[in-house]
């Protein structure tokens, strides 16, 4: 009988060894593989998610800011997130909210997928029941317990997302401790799918060999073929995933053969190379990131530096002056000088735009004002000057807003010219601020050979004078109703027998108590004047 022949059973025994080994090699490399390759996906999604936390911009969860403003932000926000969704292959990138008192739903704020994906995204605001409670329980994890990252491993697929990982870390609110958003990102695995199904299908057909040609086929194909560059591959993979480091030989180098075992090797060499290529640029960005903010805070410190800070005490008037910077630095400026022993100048202006541009505008304009005011002349005739200057230089397109007016201190005349500005306000002893309304001209740099309009007025002993940005009356609450001049004149008639700086403060005070936790849009910039005339 055949079972009682040697040979039979020595082939029966030796194709049971190696249909158990075949299985133990097949498991082991495949759970291996799989660690590794999920390890490194894992890593992948996580720095993504780092990546897009950093561009989340912390006024957009406060509520911070409404309207065009926001939706501007909001749009930016979601292309950044597609890009780098596109860029490293992540299918969903979401921040939600949990719902904290029993985790069974979530809010969207914003959900993206990259270009390739095919699912459907989520509306801003959007609510929907938690998936599981594995969701459930991690949700909890990170907002009560402070976990720092979760992941969420779905290897055997699902019928509407496949084979996935999904990496959650928290988002906490500016200013708060508390966890109140989760940023989620979903990478679809269906490479590692891939590779394990080619996996199995190859170690199959080793093994139809091994049965076929015994022991020689076995102990080349298994021993040095198969077996050996897999468990390269894999201890590599894991020393990738813990070191983030170059190996000191590439797997191509040792493993060359042109199957997919080869082709696998280089794979995971030029992923490597990839995810230390994204680190360096990661790590690129953020010191430029660092070196641009240092560099904006000594603009701001030159900026400021411009404007006059010493504020002389004459027994003719009490001057002060304030400005405050939307961003680090703005584009409002202030001047005042004397002109002569019996004339004082004033400026007030704004240049269009934000940021260094502005500010750069803004130094020229400060400057050519102050010297051509030194030559004499009316304010209309100074700002035409001006004007024709910065219109040659103009290459930007920026223009500026101007009140400039010029006090006789012996009797108290201001002969003005208003460039496209806010009308100054007014106060006449024992009758409060009123708005003093003339004809405007274009502002500053718009176009050359503009004629600008002038107007004159007095102010009598006990009178002041007030002149300020649009930033003022235009500041917005988080209702987005505006500040407006209305509200202006009403603080500034609460300042009776205050002095001129105090009188400034209370105006601030008005409108940082109006706006409340709305974002400064715009330049808050302001002069006040007392006139006291002379004295002997």
């Amino acid at each position: 009988m055949l079972r009682n022949n040697i040979a039979v059973q020595i082939v029966a025994v030796f194709v049971c060894v190696i249909a158990l080994l075949a299985v133990f090699v097949c498991i082991t490399g495949y759970n291996q593989f799989t660690h590794s390759v999920a390890t490194q996906y894992e890593d992948c999604a996580y720095n993504t998610a780092r990546t897009a936390a950093t561009m989340i911009p912390p006024e957009l969860l406060t509520g911070g800011i409404a309207g065009a403003e926001f939706q501007m932000r909001f749009k930016m926000l979601n292309d950044e997130w597609e890009r780098l969704a596109d860029t490293q292959d992540a299918t969903f990138i979401y921040l939600i909210r949990p719902d904290k008192s029993d985790y069974n739903h979530i809010k969207f704020f914003l959900s993206i997928m990259n270009s390739s994906a095919n699912y459907e995204r989520y509306p801003s605001g959007y609510v929907r029941k938690t998936t599981n409670d594995e969701y459930r329980r991690e949700y909890r994890e990170i907002c009560e317990n402070g976990k720092k990252m979760s992941t969420i491993f779905r290897d055997k697929g699902d019928s509407e997302t496949g084979h996935h990982i999904t990496v959650m870390i928290p988002i906490k609110t500016p200013n708060s401790e508390a966890v109140d958003w989760i940023l989620c990102v979903q990478r679809q695995m269906e490479r590692l799918n891939f590779y394990r199904k080619s996996y199995v299908r190859h170690v199959a057909f080793a093994a139809a060999l091994i049965l076929v040609f015994i022991l020689t086929v076995y102990g080349v194909y298994f021993g040095r073929v198969l077996i050996v560059p897999l468990k390269k591959i894999a201890a590599e993979a894991m020393r990738f995933a813990g070191e983030h480091t170059e190996p000191e030989s590439p797997l191509g180098n040792e493993i060359k053969s042109q199957n997919e075992i080869g082709q696998l090797a280089r794979t995971v060499d030029a992923m490597e190379s990839q995810v230390l290529s994204y680190i360096d640029d990661i790590t690129q960005i953020t010191k430029e990131k660092e070196q641009i903010k240092a560099e904006l805070s000594i603009a701001a410190q030159i900026q400021l530096s411009m404007l006059p800070r010493e504020f002389p005490a004459r027994k003719e008037f009490e001057i002060f002056a304030t400005m405050t910077p939307a961003k680090e630095v703005g584009g409002d400026f202030y001047d005042f000088f004397t002109v002569d022993d019996d004339h004082i100048a004033l400026v007030m202006a704004d240049v269009s735009g934000k940021g260094v541009p502005a500010a750069l505008f803004m130094a020229i304009s400060k400057s050519l004002i102050r010297t051509r005011t030194q030559m004499g002349g009316t304010p209309s005739e100074i700002l035409a000057d001006v004007n024709n200057r910065l219109c040659e230089i103009n290459d930007a397109d920026l223009f500026v807003t101007v009140w400039l007016g010029i006090l006789e201190l012996s009797t108290g005349k201001i002969t003005a010219s208003n460039a496209g500005h806010e009308y100054p306000a007014i106060y006449r002893k024992g009758e409060g601020y009123t708005l003093f309304r003339t004809k405007q001209s274009p502002a500053v740099a718009t176009m050359p050979g503009i004629r600008f309009r002038g107007s004159e007025f007095t102010l009598n002993p006990g009178d002041n004078l007030c002149i300020y940005t649009d930033g003022v009356a235009e500041a917005t609450n988080i209702s987005e109703e505006l500040y407006g001049t209305e509200r202006m004149l009403d603080a500034l008639n609460h300042t009776q027998g205050m002095t001129a700086e105090e009188i400034l403060r209370a105006l601030k005070k008005s409108v940082d108590d109006f706006t409340g936790e709305a974002p400064q849009f715009d330049d808050i910039t302001m002069l006040a004047l007392k006139f006291y005339g002379k004295r002997d």
